[in-house]
């Protein structure tokens, strides 16, 4: 993938009646091994929507509620078990894997660095699609100066960081390929609330600027709406609402959250 510059159009992604289930291994005497899905267990039911270039969009829900999931699958990290997911007009599962995820970049909760150094965390998906060395160079300092990130992270590696700081440095590494499709999962768990807010203002210019669209699962609600332009609340794996901003009932949204959770607490006791 090329050198990618402001104003570039992002990618659209359309979700066509998704579900998934796990799927577990039988091994019964006689009959071998296959693989069946868990009826009863879908962690995704039925789930539409679609998500346009320069989308800012909050994924809510309780602990459970397929969050994570939905954005394991598009990255293709997982599977649907039904229905499809499309790439601008591009059945996802058509496209190679590797080029896919040049394209749609997920930071996970628990980011590593692989042992590198900070900076060469940085460094390494650029080389890997082939930019100049002095392009590399230009790309990797313009993010660490609109992140802010202390030149004395840059020759630790990921046991000299804190989870905080690990977060901070994956999120970094996902906008440094400036991707058309950015997938974060709880960004800012382990952020204070001034870093956390810094955080998601680069995240909406990083959407402004490129044209791409972002999705973020977060459980703190006053970052997810400050953030988003468009809210999806997942409740047991259903769409409950697709809704813009301006839209929601934060209040209502809040109350809906806790009592789910509280729902839960009392059934695992």
């Amino acid at each position: 993938m090329g050198e990618m510059s402001v104003g570039m159009r992002g990618a659209e992604i359309r979700v066509e009646r998704v579900s998934f289930a796990p799927r577990l291994v039988s091994s019964k005497k006689g009959r071998g091994t296959a693989d069946f899905p868990l009826e009863t267990n879908y962690l995704l039911r039925d789930v539409s929507f679609a998500i346009a270039p320069g989308d800012r969009v909050a994924i809510v829900g309780s602990s459970g509620a397929g969050k994570t999931t939905l954005l394991r699958l598009l990255n293709r990290l997982i599977e649907p078990t039904s229905g499809a997911i499309y790439l601008d007009n591009q059945v996802l599962d058509q496209i190679p894997v590797i080029q896919l995820r040049q394209q749609v970049v997920l930071v996970l909760q628990e980011s590593k660095l692989l042992g590198m150094t900070v900076r060469q965390a940085l460094e390494y998906p650029l080389v890997l699609r082939h930019l100049t060395k002095s392009k590399i160079q230009q790309r990797v300092e313009e993010w660490i100066e609109r992140l802010h990130i202390p030149s004395d992270w840059l020759e630790r590696t990921e046991l000299q960081l804190s989870l905080g700081q690990r977060q901070w440095v994956a999120v970094a590494r996902a906008l440094v390929i400036q991707p058309h499709v950015l997938l974060l999962d709880e960004p800012t768990s382990a952020l204070d609330v001034g870093k956390g807010e810094f955080l998601i203002k680069a995240l909406m210019e990083f959407a402004q600027n490129y044209g791409a669209a972002v999705l973020m699962v977060n459980h703190q609600l006053e970052l997810a709406e400050q953030f988003c332009d468009r809210v999806l609340h997942l409740h047991q794996g259903i769409l409950m609402e697709d809704l813009l901003e301006e839209q929601t009932d934060w209040e209502r949204l809040r109350q809906n959250l806790l009592q789910a959770e509280t729902q839960q607490a009392k059934e695992w006791e």
